[in-house]
């Protein structure tokens, strides 16, 4: 996160200095343009890419809110002992949505990739996020190994909660989705 307020900075460094430029010719009585118009341009951009930073922060934070919310009702529920409390502490770590770079320089543009280049770019995005994927479900198969057959019962309800609000609703259920936002999991 600390790369956000730095291309902040940095947009708004560069905003000043043309400004400062602008005020100096004026003051000079030029009437000439900058020499370099892609200054204001770039200004521009970084100003744009900070906002859209701002913008990620502010729903990252939003989200962490909603998810420690979540994690703290599914404690309750679950009644965690003193004993399972480092299983707990491990899966909740293990759960976290990975906090990833955020993006150095302008976004990759796709256009111009040739379309095998495009599949295999895709198919190292699925590898990863699979990855990813695969180690949440060993967080969670390993915290639910530790919890009792009551807490595992919670623990299925909950989950199949999670599953019903992201349109999986299981055999001889309505498949249709409605659109928008799927997402896989429950409570976490």
């Amino acid at each position: 996160m600390t790369s956000i307020p730095k291309r902040a900075l940095m947009a708004a460094a560069l905003a000043a200095a043309f400004a400062g430029l602008s005020a100096t010719a004026i003051a000079q009585g030029t009437t000439a343009a900058p020499t370099a118009p892609t200054t204001t341009q770039q200004a521009q951009e970084g100003a744009k890419e900070g906002q859209r930073d701002a913008k990620r922060a502010e729903r990252m934070a939003s989200m962490q809110k909603r998810m420690a919310e979540r994690q703290a009702a599914l404690k309750a529920e679950l009644k965690i002992t003193a004993e399972q409390e480092p299983a707990w502490n491990a899966f909740v770590a293990r759960t976290q949505p990975d906090a990833r770079p955020a993006r150095q320089g302008p976004r990759e543009d796709w256009s111009k990739l040739t379309t095998p280049q495009r599949l295999d770019k895709m198919a190292a995005m699925k590898a990863e996020r699979d990855a990813r994927m695969g180690q949440r479900h060993d967080a969670i198969k390993s915290f639910y190994a530790v919890l009792n057959a009551e807490q595992q019962k919670v623990f299925d309800a909950k989950q199949m909660q999670g599953f019903q609000r992201a349109g999986m609703k299981g055999p001889g259920k309505n498949h249709h989705h409605g659109g928008g936002h799927h997402r896989m999991g429950g409570t976490i």
